[in-house]
């Protein structure tokens, strides 16, 4: 083979060579910059996920805290009806069925003692009856509700006997087994008298420190003015029921 062509060949395996190297490198760059762009994908990925994730997490913990001022406003709400509803039936029941009165003074010892309250029905007949402990808010000197206890009915005489402490009414001594003391202090109403129609006569359970229907301060009693009557009365030591035995 001539010098001339062994040249051209060398030449052109050099070239071709060099050119594989080129093809070589430029597959290398390429691979490199795939691996780079997956990289950079991936990076771009985890940071749209993170992202992702943190408005998800925001999302939540927004829906969350929604939800929990939602059951708390719910819950606000209930408590609330709850409470209303209760205060209505409270005041209903009150007003128009029961009722509790305290004690002031000691005019019904040793029945009842101030500080002690009484329990009213406002559902039964209020119409009294001999023995009955009623809450009064007939207007009086005192200008204040009192509490004592019925002694006589309309259409009944009622009499009392200073002398011997005897309570009469149409004829009959009166056995008053809850007296703290006799009845021998008069005051200035006249007896004996027919309870009009429609009133009572009253008297407290301490006749010696009681100012009652025996004053004008005080005087007959108009049922009306009957608030109710007091069957029982809480005290320190427990509930005292006040209804006197029958017969």
């Amino acid at each position: 083979m001539s010098l001339f062509k062994k040249k051209s060949l060398a030449e052109d395996l050099a070239q071709a060579e060099e050119k594989y190297n080129e093809a070589t490198e430029a597959i290398e760059a390429v691979e490199e910059a795939a691996v780079e762009e997956e990289l950079s994908l991936d990076t771009e990925l985890e940071k749209i996920e993170a992202e992702s994730d943190t408005e998800v997490a925001a999302d939540t913990e927004a829906l969350v805290e929604k939800s929990g001022r939602r059951k708390a406003l719910e819950f606000t709400y209930e408590l609330v009806s709850v409470l209303m509803v209760a205060a209505i039936m409270t005041a209903i029941l009150f007003t128009f069925l029961y009722r509790f009165s305290g004690v002031v003074g000691e005019s019904m010892e040793p029945t009842l003692h101030s500080g002690d309250w009484v329990f009213l029905s406002q559902m039964e007949d209020t119409d009294p009856r001999y023995g009955d402990v009623v809450v009064i808010s007939q207007e009086n000197a005192y200008h204040e509700n009192i509490i004592k206890r019925v002694i006589a009915t309309e259409g009944q005489i009622i009499d009392i006997n200073y002398d011997t402490g005897d309570v009469i009414v149409n004829g009959q001594i009166l056995d008053e087994p809850y007296i703290n003391n006799e009845t021998i202090n008069s005051y200035d109403m006249s007896l004996p008298l027919m309870v009009p129609e429609g009133h009572c006569f009253v008297m407290g359970d301490n006749r010696q420190n009681s100012i009652d229907s025996r004053s004008t301060a005080i005087g007959l009693i108009d049922n009306d003015y009957i608030l109710g009557i007091a069957k029982r009365a809480s005290t320190p030591n427990g509930i005292v029921d006040l209804e006197l035995p029958e017969g």
